[in-house]
């Protein structure tokens, strides 16, 4: 327990502080923003049909560059002082993206009207925005190519100041076009906001300028795609699966219950996102490249009951207190008409609670790229997520969309517990004295 804290405070904290945690307070503080504002000027109904829309754009964002953001990073930080396969890695990262850009912008465009019925139903007619989301793509996927380079290169300063501007930038377009459209103005500033960074990052970007002389169409490798493969595939399972199952379950509840209990529900979902926030800001930054770095299960057993012990109490108070506050927090955050979601808190903070506890052990199948392990249980977990909500909504009501979430969660923590039984349970071996 001791190097944990040690180590949290002497580099996670640190980093955390000054590179993380301040983009967290202006992106919690944007989302309640813009949360308040769709609140008062669109209302409950609103909410539900930007919810989808906002779950559409995360897929499509995540499928536009084909979930390979993570692994791309990584391979920069690799191979940065190795100017040829830096510029294989750039080559066959610019290359991927923007064909698989390209072509969805184009499927997507003119395929808005099959779009719109999907994520608002014929009773609605949104195709333009699918549209306009359609053209901003290739700036989203530019600016993420920029990102990941700037990433891979440590320039966290600029990343940090880039984010920040990012956030403030969106936060106002967003809510000058919802104060002037409503709705509408709500819909466009959601597939504008993220493609409007590009312009900043331009800024940020144009001291590795010289980089872009490396990206060749000649020199795209074949292995580095191999290389990306397992991140291309984590990232498509966890971004765009659970997003795609968001929107199944939303609509379904607009159908079978109403539209005004699914705005409810999402608006749930927007105050889980808000204080989930932190800690896998936490999880990310110490858990993957510490569980990377540790070879022996006596280490990783310590390692997850460590954050059990100090960070998962802190966590549990955390979220009682939401609870306890939880008729203040829909008030603060939205508007009267919102208050039966105060209904949805108990099972929403249940399932987030197990969530976390599951997560931290199943950060270890990406450290020790154990890639189909992950990809299984993810696919488990969301083909059980669909199910249960589906099957306990008809029971519930869109209480039971919540319920679901609970008893997916609680059924993906118990094949985590059981795939490492042997790592966190079992008996380890005993040193031998010389």
């Amino acid at each position: 327990m001791n190097k944990f804290i040690r180590y949290i405070n002497d580099h996670v904290l640190f980093k955390v502080a000054n590179l993380n945690t301040i983009t967290i307070i202006i992106k919690m503080t944007a989302g309640i923003l813009t949360s308040k504002a769709i609140a008062i000027f669109i209302g409950v109904e609103g909410m539900a049909l930007i919810g989808n829309l906002r779950n559409f754009i995360g897929a499509v964002h995540t499928f536009s560059i084909l979930g390979i953001y993570n692994g791309f990073v990584k391979s920069i930080s690799e191979v940065k002082n190795d100017a040829l396969k830096l510029s294989q890695t750039l080559s066959t990262a610019y290359y991927l993206g923007f064909i698989s850009t390209i072509l969805l912008a184009f499927f997507t465009y003119y395929n808005a009207e099959y779009v719109n019925q999907f994520l608002f139903s014929a009773n609605y007619n949104y195709a333009y925005v699918i549209k306009i989301m359609a053209v901003a793509l290739p700036f989203y996927a530019l600016n993420m190519f920029s990102f990941a380079i700037m990433n891979g290169f440590f320039k966290y300063k600029i990343l940090l100041i880039i984010n920040i501007i990012g956030q403030v930038l969106g936060l106002l377009v967003t809510l000058l076009l919802i104060f002037q459209n409503n709705i509408d103005g709500a819909l466009v500033a959601a597939v504008i906001a993220p493609s409007l960074i590009l312009l900043i990052t331009v800024v940020g970007f144009i001291n590795q300028r010289s980089l872009a002389s490396s990206v060749k169409i000649s020199n795209v490798n074949f292995g580095v795609i191999k290389k990306f493969a397992p991140f291309a595939i984590m990232g498509l399972v966890t971004t765009v699966a659970i997003p795609m199952v968001s929107i199944l379950i939303r609509n379904y509840i607009i159908v079978e219950v109403g539209i005004k209990e699914a705005g409810h529900w999402e608006a749930m979902q927007r105050i889980s996102d808000y204080y989930l926030m932190f800690i896998n800001s936490l999880m990310t930054f110490y858990f993957l490249p510490r569980f990377s770095e540790i070879d022996s299960k006596k280490e990783f057993r310590k390692e997850v009951f460590s954050f059990y012990k100090t960070t998962i109490p802190i966590f549990a108070i955390g979220l009682v207190i939401i609870y306890v506050l939880r008729s203040i927090l829909v008030s603060l955050i939205f508007s009267e008409a919102f208050q039966p979601t105060e209904d949805l808190f108990l099972w929403q903070l249940l399932g987030d609670f197990v969530k976390v506890l599951s997560i931290v052990i199943a950060y270890q199948f990406i450290a020790k790229k154990m890639f189909t392990h992950f990809i299984i249980i993810e696919i488990f977990l969301v083909v059980v997520m669909y199910l249960s909500s589906i099957y306990l909504i008809d029971i519930f009501g869109v209480e039971g969309a919540v319920i679901g979430h609970f008893v997916s969660y609680l059924m993906h923590y118990g094949i985590i517990l059981l795939i490492f039984s042997s790592s966190l349970f079992g008996v380890l071996p005993i040193a031998k004295e010389d």
